[in-house]
């Protein structure tokens, strides 16, 4: 288990780009050497990838639902009637 973990923090640290220089260098040499090591980037990096897009679904999600609250509800007229004045053709 330990070196699970330890190839996966090493895998990240690569990935964010935390390493030094000269670790960053020596990994990428041991990633030319080792095609499983490569692998697990791979399938590492396509699941940030995959964390991310979720993240921005998510946060798309919010954001329609705030702005159906704000340009919907009866509450917040008075906040409807301010962005209307702002954006009005003059």
């Amino acid at each position: 288990m330990r070196t699970s973990l330890t190839e996966t923090e090493q895998i990240e640290a690569h990935l964010l780009k935390l390493s030094a220089p000269g670790d960053s260098l020596l990994y990428e040499a041991t990633l030319i050497l080792d095609d499983e090591l490569r692998d697990k980037l791979q399938w590492q990096q396509s699941a940030y990838d995959m964390i991310k897009l979720y993240g921005r679904k998510q946060l798309k999600q919010e954001i329609e639902a705030a702005h159906q609250s704000l340009f919907s509800e009866v509450r917040h007229k008075g906040f409807r009637e301010t962005i209307r004045q702002i954006f009005k053709k003059r």
